[in-house]
């Protein structure tokens, strides 16, 4: 019996090393590693799309979406790719703003950087000639210049301003490449700097580089406010190193092309943020006066008001680069946040 007994003893601890590797085998496996892509995406709607301190709405109300896939490298190495949208108004009669834009995101502890470039395309435009100056800008330049710059082949009334002077290109489209940098100093400091070049603004033939810097104050968790609430303010201020248009622009003084006049611009406001939703209130101005900033935007809504300059003999004025003040409600997320 006794010898039973061991033998049954043996047995089973024979066994259990077995019985113990089959337990391993039926545990969970660990998680997966997290996915190196990522999505951003949002919209907003505003009282007036500024840019660069010039209205691209003509000041009245826009909207914009985006939607923004990414893929990290590494911890401190991000690409992208991006489409945006944005509603216009454009004295070509664009109504729309298309962006398509990439590049790639390097940190280096504190230190963000950025480096792209940026297309703005602007569909459904139509070219008005006024046939007023002796440059490109005659009666012929639509017709002439149709095949090879995308222009329309007719001349078309601008909302009463044809006969003033203003003209603009069917084809506004151009590009920029850009480099930013952000430097986080604590929790609620952060500055930052960037530079834009495109070879030829708004197709206009004019060169332009951009040079901007921004301070942004974020308000720690403890200040007294709604429960998922958080308050910040901005300030940012650039200037815009601009060319010479090409001949379509061109005036009496100036048949070869206009030298459009560089200016600064700022913005300073303040916000609201909860969630995944930011509020936003904003003032915009530029240095540029209403003769000057009617040459660079070719305003259709400019009125004659006396305001003349060497690159606007029309005398005609635009409010489109003066001060106005900007409400934008915005959303924006990334797959983390719904998760």
């Amino acid at each position: 019996m006794k010898k039973v007994v061991l033998s049954i003893v043996a047995a089973v601890a024979l066994a259990t090393p077995a019985l113990a590797a089959d337990m391993k085998m039926l545990t969970k496996a660990p998680p997966p590693p997290p996915s190196p892509w990522d999505f951003a995406f949002g919209d907003a709607i505003m009282t007036d799309y500024m840019w660069r301190g010039i209205t691209q709405s003509a000041h009245r109300g826009s909207v914009a979406a985006y939607f923004e896939p990414r893929y990290n490298f590494s911890d401190t190495l991000q690409g992208y790719l991006g489409l945006s949208g944005e509603s216009i108004d454009f004295p070509n009669h664009a109504a729309a703003e298309i962006d398509f834009y990439g590049g790639i995101r390097p940190t280096f502890g504190k230190l963000a950087l950025d480096f792209g470039a940026w297309l703005y395309y602007y569909p459904g435009g139509q070219c008005f000639s006024g046939g007023t100056f002796t440059g490109l800008g005659g009666a012929a330049a639509c017709d002439g210049f149709s095949a090879g710059d995308n222009w329309q082949g007719q001349a078309l009334p601008n909302n009463n301003n044809l006969a003033l002077g203003n003209v603009a290109k069917a084809w506004a489209s151009f590009y920029e490449i850009y480099g930013k940098a952000t430097y986080t100093i604590s929790d609620s400091w952060s500055i930052g700097a960037q530079v834009y070049y495109s070879p030829s603004v708004a197709n206009s033939g004019a060169n332009g580089t951009y040079a901007a810097g921004t301070i942004k104050y974020t308000a720690p968790s403890g200040m007294p406010l709604p429960k998922d609430v958080g308050f910040y303010a901005s300030a940012d201020g650039g200037y815009w190193w601009l060319g010479t248009s090409d001949a379509f622009y061109g005036t009496a003084a100036f048949p070869a092309g206009i030298p459009y006049k560089s200016f600064a611009n700022l913005d300073v406001g303040f916000g609201f943020t909860w969630k995944v939703f930011t509020l936003d209130f904003r003032y915009y101005d530029t240095n540029l006066s209403k003769a000057d900033c009617n040459a660079f935007t070719s305003d259709h809504t400019a009125s004659f008001s006396s305001d003349f300059s060497a690159i606007n003999p029309t005398g005609l004025g635009s409010n489109w680069c003066s001060q106005t003040v900007v409400v934008k409600l915005s959303s924006d997320l990334t797959l983390a946040n719904l998760k």
